[in-house]
């Protein structure tokens, strides 16, 4: 369910668009925003305004998203920093990021689904 809420979101789109589902302490979803639009393969992403967001909406934890217009859903070693790094920037605010689900064409990529989380 959460997959295809996310694919109705941003699989259209012809730019890259980086968003964040915030989640409470039951895990339930708060709010879905598209925080960060680019180009067609890139857009700049600040793990500070992640964190901002966060703490304005009292989330414990996240699940990022973003597409590939390209129609790829596997990550690039840049989603991997990424990730990475939004993982630090959170975890020293104590919201866990569930989840990083990439959509494209077909099946999203999900890095928890791949270990990568």
């Amino acid at each position: 369910m959460l997959y295809d809420y996310l694919r109705l979101k941003l699989a259209g789109e012809h730019h890259e668009v980086f968003g964040v589902v915030f989640l409470d302490s039951q895990l339930r979803a708060i709010t879905f925003e598209a925080l960060f639009h680019g180009t067609i393969n890139q857009a700049a992403v600040y793990p500070r305004v992640i964190v901002r967001r966060a703490m304005d909406l009292n989330a414990s934890s996240v699940i990022l998203v973003h597409n590939h217009p390209s129609g790829a859903s596997q990550s690039s070693d840049a989603d991997r920093a990424l990730t990475e790094r939004i993982c630090a920037s959170l975890g020293l605010i104590d919201v866990r990021v569930m989840d990083h689900v990439i959509v494209g064409s077909g099946t999203p990529y999900s890095f928890a689904e791949v270990g990568l989380l």
